[in-house]
């Protein structure tokens, strides 16, 4: 699994480490390398997630319901379940350990958003231009934005991903809590 690497077109990879079961579960460990200062991920909160971010090199801050963590090498941050976080990189050439339990679809999201970014079909700060990409986006993320009503999101968001699927002849996937 380690040579999975996906290359974004702002230089961004992502590498797929690891996925697995151990005595807490199935997880999945992601390698993100970003080469620029700049924010990573806007507020969002998962219902099943709990995400694990180590810092390798660099530094990173994390803003987790409302309060600003800065992690720097050999630090790690933690964020459960339905916890709002964001996250920006503070310095060139961030490498971050990133678990994620469960897995769900976070490996999907990354793999869509990747086919996005390579075929031009994405903006400069990476989202879909495509509603129908978005809601696709959206629902591989197995979670919400902040600040957005949770039926706002699904009606709308969750709509768009219903007819990506239909035009795509994709499966259907439920939605976390």
């Amino acid at each position: 699994m380690g040579s999975e690497e996906l290359l974004f077109r702002d230089g961004h990879s992502v590498r797929f480490v690891e996925q697995s079961f151990d005595g807490d579960g199935e997880f999945l460990r992601i390698e993100h390398r970003w080469p620029s200062v700049g924010r990573m991920a806007g507020p969002h909160w998962h219902p099943e997630l709990t995400e694990r971010f180590r810092v390798v090199r660099g530094s990173v801050r994390f803003r987790i319901d409302g309060r600003d963590h800065i992690a720097t090498p050999g630090q790690t941050l933690t964020v459960g379940p339905r916890r709002v976080h964001q996250f920006w990189n503070e310095e060139t050439g961030l490498v971050l350990d990133h678990e994620v339990r469960p897995p769900l679809c976070h490996r999907q999201m990354f793999e869509l958003w990747h086919r996005l970014d390579f075929e031009g079909k994405t903006t400069r700060a990476g989202m879909p231009r495509n509603p129908l990409d978005l809601g696709l986006l959206w629902e591989l993320q197995d979670g919400y934005l902040a600040k957005i009503p949770v039926t706002v999101q699904r009606a709308v968001l969750g709509g768009l991903a219903r007819i990506a699927r239909k035009r795509r002849n994709f499966g259907s996937r439920p939605r976390p809590s």
